[in-house]
C-alpha cells in the first residue's frame, strides 16, 4: 500500500507535534491560504463524506512554509550567509 500525501502530511503533522494554527501560519510562510475547515477535510478517514484529498501542490507549499519555518528564510542572492561558530580555531 502506497503512501498518499494525506497520509504523510498527517505523519508530518503528528512527529513535529503540530496543531491546525500551526499548520495555517506555516503555510502563510509561503504566501499559501488555507482554512481550518480545509484542514480538517484532509485529515479525515477517506471513506468519510467531507474528506478531501490533500494534492501535490498543497503539500508542496506546506512543505515549502515547513523549510522557512525550520531554517528562516533564504539571504537575498548576492548575500553571504553569516559564518558560524563552528568552525575551527586557528591555534595561537
Amino acid at each position: 500500500m502506497a503512501l498518499t500525501n494525506n497520509d504523510i502530511f498527517k505523519k508530518i503533522r503528528v512527529a513535529l507535534k503540530l496543531r491546525d494554527d500551526d499548520i495555517i501560519a506555516i503555510c502563510k510562510l509561503a504566501d499559501f491560504q488555507v482554512s481550518k475547515s480545509e484542514l480538517g477535510a484532509i485529515f479525515r478517514h477517506e471513506d468519510h463524506p467531507k474528506y478531501m484529498p490533500c494534492g501535490d501542490q498543497f503539500l508542496r507549499n506546506f512543505l515549502n512554509g515547513l523549510i522557512i519555518y525550520k531554517r528562516g528564510p533564504m539571504p537575498p542572492k548576492g548575500t553571504k550567509p553569516p559564518k558560524s561558530d563552528a568552525s575551527p580555531r586557528k591555534k595561537q
